[in-house]
């Protein structure tokens, strides 16, 4: 699937629910959110209706997203479900662990095997502050678990928040020195008005290179480069287990490379997270559109990507879209 700036659009990212049994501060506004009722989301028989129509164009990946994916009942079931699209090549799932104490082996038995965790903080009552009173024991426990059921790679995301959790650069990187993950830090993008979304709270990833590169020797890999792969810059680090993950949306973007789609719980398909252009697929869907409609629709998705975004970390460029990363999916 091209764009018009001859990107190959392969990949889709699919949030499933705008529930969360967490509340992190620069994924929620303060004042909270208006829950979508379970008849205003897209069912899993919708989703896979969906996914199997783009793969039928050239889809080959999707994330699994929220909120957060396993507070939706049946999810077991639907990963399952949509294992057995013939075409999709890789499914993959952003949690925040908390429930995979109790899911992991579940899940990864479903036929997800590559999973990326949101951890922003390894102290305890930072985590609490930062998640709205989350455990950081249970997201810990649930970081074993995976590595208990077999899942590889385990991707650590962590937001890099400057005046936050940027004293903790060095204990991340030890993590990743001890135990085979792959801790990747991530801009923080300013794109609503939410907490943490404003310039003074920017932290570059130059900045956290230098930060890790004084303890730690750090090489380039060169074995991130297949066409599935994401935007980050992975290095390993020397003589240790893991490896270190650079994602710069903000100070060098991907937009050039971008092969994805986002589409969020209430059925709406975004070409891009910062911009706010959607294509309504649930309405087309109760209206029993069929499948050459359908694709038209999600055609009109791919040829509405933009050449990318003019976001930076001023004062001026902070969006105010409306939705939150938590309306979006993550």
């Amino acid at each position: 699937m091209l764009d018009k700036y001859n990107r190959d659009i392969n990949y889709l990212r699919v949030s499933i629910t705008d529930r969360c049994n967490l509340r992190c501060t620069y994924c929620r506004p303060k004042e909270g959110i208006s829950l979508k009722g379970h008849e205003d989301i897209l069912s899993y028989e919708e989703i896979l209706r969906i996914v199997s129509q783009a793969v039928k164009m050239g889809l080959v990946k999707i994330r699994l997203t929220g909120g957060e994916p396993l507070v939706r009942r049946g999810f077991v079931e639907f990963a399952a479900a949509l294992k057995k699209i013939e075409g999709l090549q890789d499914i993959s799932l952003t949690t925040n662990g908390i429930y995979l104490d109790r899911y992991a082996q579940a899940i990864y038995k479903a036929g997800i095997t590559r999973i990326n965790i949101s951890l922003d903080s390894l102290k305890k009552e930072k985590y609490f502050a930062i998640t709205g009173g989350g455990n950081l024991d249970d997201a810990l426990r649930g970081i074993a678990a995976a590595e208990k059921a077999g899942f590889s790679p385990i991707k650590i995301n962590t937001v890099a928040i400057n005046g936050f959790n940027d004293d903790e650069v060095l204990n991340f990187a030890e993590l990743a020195w001890k135990k085979p993950l792959q801790i990747r830090f991530i801009e923080v993008m300013p794109i609503s008005d939410v907490n943490f979304g404003h310039p003074e709270k920017f932290l570059p990833m130059r900045q956290m290179f230098d930060i890790i590169s004084s303890k730690y020797s750090l090489e380039l890999s060169s074995e991130h480069k297949h066409r599935l792969d994401g935007p980050a810059r992975i290095f390993k680090i020397r003589g240790g287990q893991g490896e270190i993950g650079f994602i710069n949306p903000v100070s060098e973007h991907f937009c050039a490379t971008c092969n994805r789609l986002r589409l969020t719980a209430d059925g709406k398909l975004r070409a891009c997270l910062l911009k706010e252009t959607e294509i309504d697929l649930r309405d087309a869907l109760k209206n029993r559109c069929d499948d050459e409609e359908l694709a038209r629709l999600i055609c009109r998705a791919i040829l509405s990507k933009p050449a990318g975004h003019d976001l930076n970390c001023t004062d001026r460029s902070l969006k105010k879209c409306h939705r939150d990363m938590s309306g979006i999916g993550g």
